[in-house]
């Protein structure tokens, strides 16, 4: 009896969420497509809640798929950052990959094809190009008036945290194409209404909205299970910590833990003092987050085989924690203990690590604090912090939970 009332209590905490693919198939929206040449764009992680593949959920439904379109890693999500993805085939279908030759699809290989769906698992980071690819599709479908159907999927930061800069016009690019905050708290459907509406792009869009999630919810939360969305986001809650290090991770002046089993989720160097490093960011007090000293040795990439010291980042209270605060506060602080080396390193870091640092910024401002003002964690974390308002108010309309 006691079980029976222990899982009675947890139920509505977790699970009953239905992905848009789901209610894609329980509202029937595949009469809509009947007869229609359908392209889709997805990946490993456009599955059901029953981990189906969409590719084969449609198919089952009768939806008349004619061509595939792949994003950043693949269509199987084994592709390394950065890396040139070939075009390939599953069975007599061609997949069109979006981050090749092209990262855009092309006249030619829209040729023939009257909608276009969209089923990708998002990490609600302005920087993953997975969102990128979906407004790349948005803008070459409008051209040929295609329309455009977006299953949704949850943000598994969840929809509430708002954090980071926005995106600066001279900054837009692949790694951040809207000019949203680094975390904004929105689904990818969310995204794509907010992308139409403020962008003027005028797509055919249609969002198959979810069914039981909430804005509170964590991933961890839904019930779903989680689909690693790349090579190192391995867990639900590493989105999380992949928007608390991943901007200070491109200037490679740390190690972030990409290399080591806790990508996103440790960060240390050879000349970082563990113990002093963490006692002066839990001094700062920074809600929702501890920091506990931590020594590791990386198998791979920035640091191989070198031993690290540093702090292991410790979610206390998930309702507080802001995950660009955390990195600032990181920046911050390595500048505050140790000027010489951080100095240093900004001054002589080679320009293509400086631009992808200020691309993921969305700005040249928080380097230019880094490097030149003297406490720079706070002015950091306060930057554009009134424009983070104005878009609390701006992407209201767009929301859709």
């Amino acid at each position: 009896m006691k079980s029976f009332v222990f899982l009675l209590f947890f139920l509505p905490l977790f699970g009953g969420v239905d992905l848009g693919v789901d209610v894609f198939v329980q509202e029937a929206h595949q009469k809509s497509l009947k007869g229609k040449r359908v392209g889709l764009v997805s990946n490993h992680t456009g599955v059901d809640k029953h981990m189906t593949p969409t590719f084969e959920v449609l198919k089952q439904e009768g939806v008349k798929i004619v061509a595939l379109f792949s994003p950043e890693h693949g269509w199987s999500g084994s592709g390394y950052a950065f890396e040139k993805i070939e075009d390939g085939t599953i069975g007599k279908l061609k997949v069109y990959s979006l981050h090749g030759k092209t990262r855009r699809p092309t006249p030619d290989m829209l040729e023939g094809i009257d909608v276009l769906i969209y089923d990708i698992q998002d990490i609600g980071v302005r920087s993953y190009t997975y969102a990128t690819t979906l407004f790349y599709v948005m803008e070459e479908a409008a051209k040929r008036k295609i329309p455009v159907m977006v299953l949704d999927r949850p943000n598994p930061i969840n929809g509430l945290i708002i954090d980071g800069g926005m995106l600066e016009p001279k900054w837009r690019s692949f790694i951040g194409y809207v000019n949203v905050p680094y975390c904004h708290g929105m689904t990818i459907g969310e995204l794509a209404t907010f992308f139409n509406g403020e962008y003027r792009i005028g797509c055919d869009l249609k969002v198959i909205p979810m069914k039981g999630w909430k804005r509170t919810m964590t991933f961890k939360e839904t019930g779903l299970t989680w689909v690693p969305t790349s090579p190192h986001i391995p867990e639900a809650d590493t989105p999380l910590f992949y928007a608390s290090t991943g901007i200070l991770g491109e200037l490679e002046m740390v190690n972030i833990g990409v290399g080591y089993t806790l990508p996103f989720k440790v960060i240390g160097a050879p000349w970082i003092d563990a113990d002093l490093f963490a006692a002066k960011l839990n001094s700062q007090k920074l809600p929702g987050v501890h920091f506990f000293p931590f020594h590791y040795r990386p198998f791979y990439g920035s640091m191989k085989g070198i031993d690290c010291h540093g702090v292991l980042i410790r979610v206390t209270d998930m309702r507080r924690y802001q995950p660009l605060s955390v990195q600032y506060l990181l920046m911050g602080i390595l500048k505050s203990l140790y000027p010489k080396e951080t100095k240093g390193y900004l001054e002589k870091v080679n320009g293509s690590k400086k631009r992808l640092f200020c691309l993921a910024n969305g700005n040249d401002e928080i380097y230019r604090i880094m490097l030149h003002e003297q406490y720079a964690a706070w002015k950091m974390i306060a930057y554009q912090k009134s424009e983070r308002e104005q878009f609390k108010k701006t992407r209201e309309k767009y929301l859709l939970y």
